[in-house]
């Protein structure tokens, strides 16, 4: 899965927790991309069963797409965490998160998860 279509669907997730509807232009919107780019990409994300788009134009993710999306955000939330209790400066940590959370391999980051997350809760 590229870096480009876990950005879509970890975006349409987000965007999915505050609006009703999820449309292009609210991707648009929050990815700061050409409404052009963000069309053509839900035609290749709908192709490949990871979006489904209505006659309204409504998007919502698969099941599939779903289970990547929370994936993605799971990782970008866990990771920035990480870095903040390290004393990462918070921007920065987000930042960062956002790069590492796709090429992180699930077995190095389930050792972030098990080793930091009984830390951080103290």
């Amino acid at each position: 899965m590229s870096e480009s279509v876990e950005m879509y669907l970890e975006t349409i997730h987000v965007l999915e927790q505050t609006l009703a509807h999820v449309r292009s232009i609210d991707i648009v919107h929050k990815m700061n991309f050409s409404k052009p780019t963000v069309s053509q990409q839900m035609k290749r994300l709908k192709e490949k069963r990871l979006v489904d788009i209505d006659d309204n134009g409504y998007i919502t993710l698969t099941d599939t797409g779903r289970h990547i999306a929370e994936m993605i955000y799971e990782r970008h939330e866990e990771l920035t965490a990480i870095f903040e209790y390290i004393g990462v400066d918070q921007s920065i940590a987000t930042e960062d998160a956002c790069r590492v959370e796709h090429y992180i391999s699930p077995e190095t980051f389930d050792a972030l998860k098990q080793y930091f997350d009984p830390l951080m809760k103290k």
